[in-house]
């Protein structure tokens, strides 16, 4: 192993403890979502708020597929955008955006409700948080969006996906967003070594994944709490 490979792997295990520190899995929100503790009509507030991000993912991938400065990661941004806008790599042909709509429309609420969700201030700093970040730089994008976001979101969203079923009453087809995520964002997140190794060539590079990751878990988890706030009071 090299000096580099060491520092790569050094920075890896960073990453790894920031995200264990304030893990998704571990938030009071997602313990009760996971625990089935939630009414429809709190986890209809969650989908509601949460929709932030799969509704408006074209503003954090696709600048990163307009900036990244490499043609063989660029194809897999382009995949990424692909796979959002279309469906055609995971989900037979039906865009993230539609499987979330349908899933909220499973528990009742409406794709023109959705869409007119009144975000709390957790969802719209997540929102800004991301869509300034991926404007911001190919680095910093990645590092939010890969090594952060999607990072976090094996095997809580298969889990997620199996609930909404056994214990709401969804169809595997209504709840095939979490389903996909499962599989989609492990592959998204697996390849944060050689990302490291492609992009970040200095130790300032280094420095500034590692703190956009913890900028983009603590931004998440900032959400988590507003959410959970919010459904408190709902029945």
């Amino acid at each position: 192993m090299t000096q580099s490979d060491m520092d790569y792997a050094t920075v890896l295990e960073k990453i790894n403890a920031i995200n264990a520190g304030k893990h998704r899995r571990n938030h009071p929100l997602w313990i009760s979502l996971l625990g089935g503790e939630l009414s429809r009509p709190q986890v209809m507030e969650f989908l509601r708020q949460f929709s932030v991000i799969p509704l408006y993912n074209h503003f954090y991938h696709g600048p990163l597929y307009v900036s990244c400065p490499n043609p063989k990661w660029r194809a897999r941004m382009a995949e990424v955008v692909y796979e959002e806008g279309t469906g055609n790599l995971y989900s037979n042909g039906v865009p993230h955006w539609q499987l979330y709509i349908q899933m909220g429309e499973a528990f009742g609420i409406s794709a023109e409700e959705m869409y007119a969700t009144e975000y709390g201030a957790g969802a719209l700093s997540v929102r800004s948080y991301l869509t300034a970040t991926c404007d911001r730089s190919f680095l910093e994008g990645v590092a939010a969006t890969s090594l952060a976001g999607e990072a976090q979101v094996p095997g809580t969203a298969g889990k997620l996906s199996d609930l909404f079923v056994e214990h709401y009453g969804l169809t595997p087809e209504q709840a095939m967003f979490y389903a996909v995520h499962e599989e989609a964002d492990r592959d998204h997140s697996e390849a944060g070594l050689e990302f490291l190794r492609e992009f970040a060539k200095t130790d300032m590079d280094l420095d500034l994944v590692v703190r956009t990751v913890r900028d983009a878990v603590e931004v998440n988890w900032w959400m988590y709490s507003d959410i959970h706030r919010r459904i408190e009071d709902i029945e």
